[in-house]
């Protein structure tokens, strides 16, 4: 776009939420990230990504640490910056829909507790399944950036996208993010992308993808001659890979540009620095992988997501049916396209993956349907961008009407019976959200922490009642 204004990249920093939820299972704990955060806090970053996404399970579930504990500790320490979260709209940080009451509380709580900014996207692109989130954002003066997941197929034509970003804006949001969490966007591809969208909207534009398939630096550097506002990297001890692009190297790359982003090379040398022992830990104990490292070009091949081929190499291994891999992964569109063409994210990404697994493997299509079939098929995660294959849908559901409403028109609110179910092990007003979405592992953690305190306690009386000879 020849009258693009150029101006200074901003960047968004991941490594506290998406780069190590891509490379090590999101198991950075709260105690790795304090002791850098004050220099982070002087790079002078748009924003830090620190929260949300699978953050929350993985505190709970194999961290056993508190995940809103996490976020106030963190805005302690960040005195500068804005923090950022990734929201699943109506599914939150779960993989159902909730009651508009449980949303509105979840992004209420958040902000309170120090998220400035809430990256917000649904898994089909269903704006319905946006709506509640943003207009709870923006009534606590939250920043809402709604995230477009990025995708291919018939129906993700130009005209699609700039039609998005138009509700989106219309919609109340502040900015938009460009989701590519395959890699699957090419850089002459982000250049007619970001331009579409600028011609479009006059909200900021983000990207943020994936080093997956080995483009992800070309196609910044081209979203950004382009226009885009906001890219996301992440420091270079937890970059590349599945990850994002290096933020090192992207400030770099911009220096001495009209796109400079004026981040200071020496500061961040220390932050990498302090991240590379914790790396060199990971690979050690077989945390961190080396299968998640390279390029895998297969990605852009078969349009699957790092995190799925890895999910369905697993899947085929448990059930002793590994040499199926390449039958699956040519099943993986087919069924996607039965599914209404959605993006390949999370939970859609799993749902199509799974089904595509067991055709294969039970040697007939849709003889054995997953539970996420057919919820997904009788409309309960909302609108897909095509229609279903009609013969599909009968053989999984049979007669079962599908909604076509918002899917969260049909909750009556949750709050109250979810307070009411778990009053015995709340501590602190956000307890009911951490049981609301995640019940069982919930319940567990409250337990921990109960015989954790009760054992401070013990310590303390111990220590209080203890004579010493004069």
């Amino acid at each position: 776009m020849a009258d693009q204004v150029k101006k200074p990249i901003k960047i968004t920093e991941t490594v506290l939420r998406d780069a190590h939820q891509s490379l090590i299972a999101t198991r950075m704990t709260t105690e790795q990230m304090l002791p850098i955060i004050d220099k982070m806090d002087k790079v002078g970053y748009h924003a830090v990504e620190c929260w949300g996404g699978a953050t929350f399970d993985a505190s709970l579930r194999f961290l056993k640490e508190d995940p809103w504990e996490r976020l106030r500790k963190l805005r302690d320490g960040f005195k500068n910056t804005k923090l950022q979260m990734l929201f699943r709209g109506q599914n939150i940080l779960g993989y159902n829909h909730y009651a508009d009451d449980v949303v509105e509380y979840f992004v209420q709580k958040s902000i309170a507790n120090g998220i400035d900014i809430i990256r917000i996207f649904d898994c089909l692109n269903d704006v319905r399944n946006l709506e509640t989130a943003v207009k709870a954002a923006n009534k606590e003066n939250g920043h809402a950036q709604i995230a477009l997941s990025y995708t291919l197929g018939d129906a993700y034509t130009m005209d699609y996208w700039r039609d998005m970003a138009k509700q989106i804006e219309d919609m109340g949001a502040k900015s938009l993010c460009i989701k590519d969490m395959a890699g699957l966007l090419t850089p002459y591809k982000a250049t007619e992308l970001v331009e579409t969208l600028k011609s479009s909207v006059s909200i900021p534009i983000d990207l943020h993808t994936h080093y997956t398939s080995g483009v992800a630096s070309m196609t910044y550097l081209k979203a950004v001659e382009a226009g885009c506002d906001i890219i996301d990297t992440a420091m270079s001890p937890m970059a590349m890979g599945t990850s994002q692009p290096a933020t090192e190297v992207l400030a770099k790359t911009f220096e001495g540009t009209p796109y400079d982003p004026g981040l200071d090379q020496n500061l961040m040398a220390e932050i990498a620095a302090y991240f590379s022992p914790l790396r060199d830990e990971w690979l050690k104990s077989g945390r961190m992988s080396t299968k998640v490292l390279g390029v895998n070009i297969k990605t852009l091949l078969y349009q699957v997501p790092g995190g799925m081929l890895s999910n369905l190499v697993s899947q085929l291994d448990e059930m002793g049916a590994s040499d199926k891999f390449q039958e699956v992964l040519e099943e993986v569109p087919r069924v996607r396209k039965d599914f209404g063409e959605p993006p390949l994210v999370t939970p859609s990404s799993q749902i199509v993956g799974t089904q595509a697994v067991l055709n294969v493997v039970a040697g007939e299509r849709y003889k054995m349907v997953t539970k996420e079939s057919k919820k997904l098929l009788s409309g309960q995660f909302g609108q897909t961008v095509k229609p279903f294959n009609p013969e599909v849908q009968k053989k999984c559901i049979g007669d079962t009407e599908a909604i076509t409403c918002r899917p969260a028109d049909l909750l009556e609110p949750q709050l109250a019976s979810l307070e009411e179910e778990m009053k015995q092990y709340k501590q602190q007003d956000e307890d009911v959200l951490t049981y609301a979405l995640f019940p069982q592992v919930a319940i567990d953690f409250f337990k921990y922490r109960e015989a954790q305190q009760s054992k401070i306690d013990s310590t303390v009386a111990n220590e209080e009642n203890k004579t010493y000879p004069v």
